[in-house]
């Protein structure tokens, strides 16, 4: 992880903080309130009756970024810089400043310096801590990610993996794409499976997880390699918690599935819309006409209101 914010870090983060990451922007921003121990996957009620949150959590705000694509420049959007720095400003316009930004891949589209940089240099306005995940595009060189952990690995685990707590909510990033083939399955690995099965081992079942990766732990689309093939090794560890959040990208689009306690919510691209599952011969960008793009980018609010039941999502795009 990148650390060009210790100081913020050591503000905003406890337990085990590493490093705060501040690079390229991607994808659509989905924004989550935590209120009461509780992200914005499930209803405060609903996660209440499964066990009853940490004392010491209150409510928070952060904002997850996705699928960025800086170095992109073909006719599904020649400026993805541009529409990074929209969706910057959407942001610091937010009337509450968020505590913190997960990205969650694909920060770049080749995995260059230059492209690194470039991002780094979109976010460096907001003064937010921001953690990252990988995407594929960002572990295209040929030292398996060298270029992207150089950016964002010191203090993490393996090939990136690593964990902070902030307000009681346990944050949990896992790289799902190294060694990822066209086409293919992500996958976690043994080792990574291990490391979270101890990062998770001592705490209270009562706390609230949120989980970030860049492809979906879920199968979305198997013949686009839209899911992770060993995910369920991760998911069967997560399930003892009542209220548990995975957050990813890659897909380019909103999409959600709700398996008893834990959610998942996949987040669009500030970057260029994908088609949706099988409605095309392949994934990849999506050319639409320019005067449509600005609607299928946009940022995504969630608020929990107790007594309400269901969290409430609000999109809004760039249109």
């Amino acid at each position: 992880m990148g650390h060009d914010h210790d100081h913020a870090h050591e503000r905003h983060l406890n337990r085990r903080s590493l490093l705060t990451r501040c690079a390229g922007w991607a994808g659509t921003a989905a924004v989550y309130s935590v209120a009461g121990g509780v992200v914005s996957s499930v209803s405060l009620d609903a996660a209440l009756a499964a066990g009853k949150p940490a004392a010491h959590t209150k409510p928070f705000t952060f904002v997850q970024i996705s699928d960025t694509h800086i170095g992109f420049d073909k006719a599904a959007n020649p400026n993805v810089h541009a529409t990074a720095v929209q969706a910057v400003e959407r942001i610091k316009a937010m009337p509450v400043k968020p505590d913190l930004i997960l990205h969650t891949g694909d920060i770049t589209h080749l995995s260059k310096d230059d492209q690194f940089d470039d991002a780094r240099q979109i976010l460096s306005g907001l003064d937010v801590p921001v953690f990252y995940v990988p995407g594929e595009h960002d572990f295209l060189d040929e030292g398996q990610g060298k270029t992207f952990l150089s950016h964002y690995g010191r203090g993490t685990h393996g090939l990136g993996w690593y964990s902070f707590d902030h307000d009681g909510v346990h944050f949990v990033a896992l790289n799902n794409v190294a060694g990822l083939k066209p086409g293919g399955m992500a996958h976690l690995g043994d080792d990574q499976i291990a490391w979270l099965k101890q990062d998770l081992a001592g705490l209270s079942s009562s706390a609230p997880i949120v989980v970030f990766a860049h492809i979906p732990l879920w199968t979305v689309y198997e013949a686009w390699g839209w899911g992770t093939d060993d995910a369920d090794q991760a998911l069967a560890l997560l399930r003892r918690f009542g209220s548990v959040t995975v957050l990813n990208g890659h897909i380019h689009q909103v999409l959600h599935k709700v398996e008893g306690n834990v959610s998942f919510h996949s987040a669009r691209s500030t970057a260029y819309p994908q088609p949706a599952p099988g409605a095309a011969p392949s994934p990849g960008p999506l050319k639409v006409p320019t005067e449509q793009l600005p609607s299928m980018l946009g940022i995504r609010t969630a608020n929990f209101v107790r007594g309400n039941g269901a969290i409430a999502l609000i999109d809004a795009s760039f249109a």
